[in-house]
């Protein structure tokens, strides 16, 4: 069994993380598991923007912030 990973802060996230993120990444902001991320992705329900840049799917971190965000 691997180390569970901590989920980022909002202030984390404004400060360190690049404009794109891999959708790892992304889930782990929001609570979830790679795989209930991807599941939502296909079916149009993630609470942030996912963009394909070739052939990866990417989050866009603006976007991951506003919908942290609306929770306050």
């Amino acid at each position: 069994m691997g180390s569970r990973q901590n989920r980022p802060t909002l202030a984390e996230i404004k400060a360190t993380w690049p404009p794109a993120v891999d959708v790892t990444t992304a889930a782990l902001a929001f609570g979830m598991s790679r795989s209930k991320a991807y599941d939502l992705i296909a079916r149009g329900e993630f609470p942030a923007k996912v963009a394909r840049y070739g052939r990866r799917l990417v989050v866009i971190t603006e976007s991951v912030v506003r919908a942290l965000s609306a929770g306050d």
